[in-house]
């Protein structure tokens, strides 16, 4: 499945953004080059999530291994252009998937281990996929039954029962396709604002352009050792963490699921340099010192985060009392790379917030226009969409009529940003075209808001959704997850306390509903239609 058109091709390889590497290709390099070196191991509990022993691999062996299941893969029947259907958490297996697959020139779709029947369904009858790889349990989800229930005419191939990992065998493949870095290698799902997943195929050149621009920001070269706590299914940690990693020959240590205890005991014995983290988790370290300094962390350098604007305490204490710099990360599935650094924005109460615009030309560029007009804003303090093209962006969702592109060709991302800065040199996302609230005519960012309610006294989560009003059309709830023997605050405490720290009247919240957590998509983005669909049935359940 060869995605790209010619034009574009011959534009990006000419440019230099694209070349001929394919990610198996880039693993046969580092095997030759480093053939002993640590190139990816298992988090130590993994007894305790899939009873299995944690497995660790140098270069070389990576490199069998991938050979090894491709072949198991061509005996199953799995060819060129076949799509393959990955439910594994962060073990060994799902990197060596994407090997192997990219060896035999198949797709692979990874989906979370958190899907369920329904998604399940869906995707494969989307995808036409012919076979789905996973394994027997992760935790107290039975992976491989569920699928099994779900999809009982499509082939299930476990890990430990119908294929095995051998890293010493000497097999070849029956046969090799020729490698083309402008074929499909993944298509992944997006969260949509709406629930329903849609598919985003993107090929070698696209991934690799990503991770260009990723190592970059994170300063990755070849000695570093690298973690990787979010799940290798989508753009933070495919294009964010494994790829990189690969291009520069870093090890990679995974982690799955999020154990903050857990996480900071691995960057010490494992010595990591580099990793990344939800904000929440930072937020709780960054007043949490006593359980950061348990632990040795002195190789850490820099870590990343994303999917909600950062807080600015947070970063200065990362910098001056940890001696680790902050980078934030803004991407999407479909190809999007944004990175605030401390090179780039020293100041850390930008860098929590603000973008700097890429230079157009530099694998991509950018526009902000009115989502309805298409009228294009230049000036700063202006809003817009967020328009972008170039070699990291995707070119249509698989098997969706929806029109995403302009006119013009740049992918119309869908999220709302500010022109900032004197010279309206930065970006700063404030929120969904779709999660804009309209309240009497006046459209508000909710994600504005989530920046203020962080440090609500009490709060350990907090963001804001839209529901219904008669006059107003729509007001604004708070939405609250509490920390331990605190009392739900009054609403009366909460908006003079917003106001106290410079929120706007017209912005303040006019309910409170608690929660015990939030609903966030597999990559921890808070979804906030589900909190919306959450508030309004309670108002119904109210009003009976």
């Amino acid at each position: 499945m060869i995605f790209s058109n010619e034009k574009q091709i011959e534009k990006f390889t000419t440019l230099g953004h694209w070349g001929g590497d394919t990610i198996h290709q880039i693993l046969a390099t580092n095997s030759c080059n480093k053939p002993t070196s640590l190139a990816l191991k298992d988090q130590p509990n993994r007894f305790e999530l899939t009873g299995d022993n944690p497995i660790s691999l140098n270069w070389i062996e990576l490199e069998q291994a991938s050979e090894n299941l491709a072949i198991q893969l061509q005996k199953e029947g799995v060819s060129v252009g076949d799509k393959v259907i990955i439910q594994l958490p962060n073990i060994v297996e799902l990197v060596i998937s994407y090997f192997a697959l990219s060896k035999i020139g198949a797709i692979a779709s990874p989906i979370p281990v958190q899907y369920g029947k329904q998604e399940l369904q869906y995707i494969s009858k989307t995808l036409g996929g012919k076979v789905i790889l996973t394994i027997a349990h992760f935790k107290n989800i039975e992976l491989a039954d569920q699928i099994k229930n779900a999809l009982p005419t499509i082939k299930v191939l476990v890990f430990g029962d119908d294929l095995c990992l051998d890293s010493t065998s000497h097999q070849k493949l029956e046969f090799t396709p020729e490698s083309n870095a402008n074929r499909v290698l993944t298509i992944c799902w997006t969260s949509g604002t709406t629930g329903t997943p849609k598919g985003v195929p993107r090929t070698h050149n696209m991934w690799l352009a990503t991770a260009k621009a990723s190592a970059e920001s994170s300063k990755l070269h070849v000695d570093d050792n690298v973690l990787c706590p979010f799940p290798i299914v989508n753009m933070a940690a495919l294009g964010g963490i494994l790829i990189p990693a690969l291009l520069h020959g870093c090890s990679l240590t995974l982690h799955h699921p999020l154990d903050a205890k857990l996480l900071l005991k691995q960057i010490q014995d494992d010595g990591i340099t580099f990793t990344v983290a939800p904000p929440a988790l930072l937020n709780q370290l960054a007043k949490s010192k006593d359980m950061w300094n348990l632990y040795d962390l002195s190789s850490l350098r820099r870590i990343g985060s994303g999917s909600a604007p950062l807080s600015p305490w947070m970063i200065e204490i990362f910098d001056t009392d940890f001696s680790i710099d902050v980078v934030n990360m803004y991407g999407s599935n479909e190809g999007i790379v944004l990175y605030s650094t401390p090179e780039n924005t020293p100041s850390s109460t930008v860098r929590a917030t603000d973008f700097p615009r890429p230079n157009n030309g530099i694998f991509f560029e950018t526009k902000v226009a009115d989502p309805l007009t298409g009228k294009e804003f230049t000036s700063s303090g202006e809003k817009g969409e967020l328009l972008v093209k170039g070699a990291t962006i995707f070119e249509g969702y698989f098997e969706n009529s929806e029109e995403v592109f302009t006119k013009d060709g740049f992918f119309k991302t869908g999220d709302l940003v500010e022109i900032c800065g004197d010279d309206g040199n930065y970006y700063r996302i404030v929120g969904r075209c779709k999660d804009i609230i309209n309240r009497g005519g006046i459209k508000i960012s909710p994600v504005e808001i989530d920046i203020f309610l962080e440090g609500f006294d009490g709060a350990i989560e907090a963001a804001v959704c839209a529901y219904p009003d008669e006059i107003l059309s729509e007001k604004i709830c708070a939405c609250l997850v509490l920390s331990e023997g605190n009392e739900p605050p009054s609403l009366s405490k909460l908006q003079s306390w917003l106001l106290t720290k410079g929120l706007s009247k017209f912005k303040l919240p006019e309910r409170i509903e608690i929660f015990n957590q939030l609903p966030r998509n597999p990559i921890g983005k808070v979804q906030r239609f589900k909190l919306a669909e959450d508030v309004l049935s309670r108002a119904s359940l109210t009003s009976k």
